[in-house]
């Protein structure tokens, strides 16, 4: 089913909305509309009389990108960056609970009633209250506050203070707004003032707090990497005296000492190479017969050369004796055996000085041989060495990065210690908060607008859920477009249509027989010859949901205008409950339709037959009610037939389908079931109930039909629906 409301009616399948039709709900609703737009504005007028005035003050906080710099080193805690969402950042910490906690410590807001809801007066019925109590009970001595509930008292005054605290930037701006409310002027600039000062002392502090955090941590690690530099070079110089890798001048005494080596070793090899030579130069010379006297060695020696010097001398003699003496001259003998003599030693001190030259290259060679093995051993020594290296590098490479990071912490140490003091925040006091001179809130003018507007929103909101609510049946449209059936038409409220009269319904239609009350019952008879295209209808049953929906009333009027129109016409009479046939007409009959089915009487003298209108009846008698299934028999199959045979209109008078079973038995033996339903009264669910308990017993609903319908009402509401024409054509009628 679509939503019950008629409200949703007033917009067109196509989206449109039907301006008519609104204003016609509201029309309909105009009372309950104006009582709550009444209520709410008058509401908001006391609102807003009894409110506390308040003032606002605000102090301007600009974010300053431009910073003094004081020494070139970089700053532990940097500054904050030209960006918009640090704008928004420092917004929210303006706005933080921290801040708002060093104000209310700052102001000793918690001292302060208007913040301290515990310290205010009492007030109206508080303070009633409060007189009667310190009446009968005198004054209560102020109880000291536990640890958590002073908590709680500090947090509900914090609560307060930024209830009425309000901070925005301004626009695009690097200029933060902090606007601050209070019942007393001077108040609201002195809390605004003290937001934007502790805010700026929060940053120093930040800043300072951050300098020092870092100065100790600094502390504490240079402590621990100067132990490690001293512990690292320690181990190198451990390593270097366990290894012998102790170095001069920057070169290690093992190579040092290889290279010392390696010079002396070449001239020790120049050496023997030099003796060699001497040596086997003299050997090939005396080899090749020479006396020796041409080795150099003898060349240079002064004893050779004294030799050669005498043996010239006596060479000169024995050359002056041969010429004079002779050869066997004494003196000439003396002279060569002088002259052998000479020979002799020269011979001998070459010979010497080739032993000499053999000596001498020996004692190189053997020193070369001894430079050789010591160098062995030092290469030895130093490929130990360089084994030892890779290690000793690898603890070098240690200590240098240790003392490179001691260094490098060392240096940040003395940077960071020169900031303190220095500090400076990263925003400025652009204008102090000034007095207020004229109440923020409330705001009388605003207020009552704004207190009109929510009236007639309410007073509409209002209409809208009473007509998404009403869940009765006001036009033709609900019952096609809600219940998805055929409107038969609308039976009028007699009141609304005949004001002076004080006849009954079913009298009323007798007596004034061109009325609009008795075209309604005309326009009904039609619309039921017409509930089954192709199809006679003669026997029409009349039921409802629930009892008291005019099924009676209907029934009888019906019957009557449709025997006033010349066709023959019995009204039966199905409620064997409430036989209200026969309490309209006044009349207790001693047999009815029971006894008829029951064989104890004929239909013809069952049968009454109103004289008025010639319309017949088949009433039930006073002792009619039977828990017999009497409408499911033959007999009443009959009962039917026969009527179906004898009149052009049989109306059964049901009873209402909800309470009782026996309308569910009896719709189907009909040609058309007409539904009857109060206008605007009978809910739709009750209705949609009855479809349900109907549509498995194969009865035809021929359509519903609205009942006791207020015409003056629905000229005016019932936009859409016939009956809202009804001033337009009610001179057509004879009232």
């Amino acid at each position: 089913m679509e939503e019950r409301g008629s409200f949703s009616s007033s917009v067109s399948p196509l989206g449109q909305i039907d301006l008519r039709r609104l204003y016609a709900a509201f029309r309909r609703r105009i009372r309950l509309a104006g009582g709550i737009a009444l209520l709410v504005f008058l509401t908001a007028i006391l609102l807003t009389l009894s409110a506390t005035p308040m003032y606002t003050a605000t102090a301007n906080v600009m974010l300053d990108t431009r910073q003094e710099r004081v020494t070139n080193v970089e700053e532990v805690l940097s500054g904050l960056p030209a960006d918009s969402s640090v704008v928004d950042t420092e917004v929210e910490i303006l706005k933080s609970r921290q801040l708002a906690e060093r104000v209310v410590k700052a102001q000793k807001l918690g001292q302060d009633p208007e913040f301290n809801s515990t310290l205010r007066e009492p007030s109206g019925l508080g303070a009633v209250i409060s007189g009667v109590a310190g009446v009968f009970g005198g004054e209560k001595p102020q109880e000291r506050l536990s640890p958590i509930e002073a908590q709680k008292q500090h947090e509900r005054v914090v609560d307060a203070v930024l209830s009425h605290l309000s901070v925005k930037r301004a626009g695009l701006t690097y200029v933060i707004n902090v606007s601050f409310e209070s019942e007393q002027p001077a108040k609201a600039a002195r809390i605004a003032n003290t937001f934007a000062e502790l805010y700026l002392l929060e940053q120093l502090e930040a800043k300072f707090d951050a300098t020092q955090q870092a100065t100790r941590w600094l502390n504490s690690r240079l402590d621990e990497l100067r132990s490690q530099v001293l512990a690292d070079e320690a181990a190198v110089q451990q390593f270097k005296i366990a290894n012998n890798l102790l170095s001069a001048s920057g070169t290690n005494l093992t190579e040092q000492e290889i290279s010392n080596y390696n010079l002396t070793l070449s001239q020790a090899r120049a050496q023997v190479a030099e003796d060699e030579a001497r040596l086997n130069t003299a050997r090939r010379q005396l080899a090749s017969g020479s006396t020796g006297e041409d080795v150099g060695e003898a060349l240079s020696s002064p004893v050779v050369q004294k030799l050669r010097e005498q043996r010239a001398q006596v060479s000169g003699q024995v050359a002056d004796l041969q010429g004079r003496y002779g050869e066997r001259h004494p003196e000439m003998l003396k002279a060569k055996r002088q002259l052998s003599d000479i020979d002799a030693q020269i011979e001998q001190e070459i010979q010497r000085i080739i032993s000499n030259l053999e000596a001498r290259a020996s004692v190189s060679r053997q020193r070369a041989a001894a430079l050789a093995g010591s160098l062995g051993g030092a290469r030895g020594t130093l490929a130990a060495n360089n084994r030892a290296m890779v290690r000793l590098n690898e603890l070098q490479r240690t200590s240098e990065a240790s003392r490179t990071l001691y260094e490098s912490y060392l240096n940040r140490y003395k940077e960071t210690s020169t900031q303190q003091g220095i500090e400076q925040s990263d925003a400025r006091v652009v204008s102090k908060a000034k007095i207020p001179t004229g109440q923020s809130s409330p705001k009388v003018p605003l207020n009552l607008a704004l207190g009109l507007l929510l009236a007639l929103g309410a007073g509409a909101g209002a209409v809208v859920l009473a007509e998404m609510l009403d869940a009765g049946l006001a036009t033709a449209e609900d019952v096609e477009r809600r219940l998805e059936t055929s409107y038969l038409g609308a039976v009028p409220l007699l009141a609304s249509v005949a004001d002076s009269s004080k006849a009954a319904p079913i009298d009323y239609v007798v007596e004034k027989p061109l009325s609009s009350f008795a075209e309604a019952f005309r326009n009904l008879r039609t619309s039921i010859l017409y509930a089954r295209l192709g199809e006679p209808v003669k026997v029409v049953a009349v039921t409802s949901s629930l009892p008291g929906e005019g099924k009676t009333t209907t029934s009888i009027c019906l019957g009557r205008t449709s025997a006033l129109q010349g066709a023959r016409t019995i009204v039966v009479d199905c409620d064997l409950r409430r036989r209200t046939v026969n309490r309209v007409l006044g009349a207790e009959p001693s047999v009815g339709l029971l006894e008829v089915l029951g064989g104890d009487a004929t239909l013809d003298a069952a049968i009454q037959v109103d004289a008025a209108t010639g319309a017949h009846y088949l009433p039930l008698a006073k002792s009619a009610f039977t828990p017999k299934d009497v409408f499911g028999s033959v007999a009443m199959d009959r009962v039917l037939a026969e009527l179906r045979a004898r009149y052009d209109l049989v109306v059964l008078d049901t009873a209402p389908v909800l309470p009782v079973a026996d309308t569910r038995v009896l719709a189907p033996k009909a040609d058309a079931v007409i539904f009857l339903a109060r206008w605007r009264k009978t809910p739709q669910q009750a209705i949609e109930s009855a479809f349900r308990l109907l549509n498995g017993t194969g009865a035809h609903l021929g359509g519903v039909a609205l009942t006791q319908m207020d015409m003056k009402e629905q000229t005016r509401y019932g936009y859409g629906d016939p009956g809202y024409y009804y001033a337009e054509y009610k001179k057509y009628y004879v009232s």
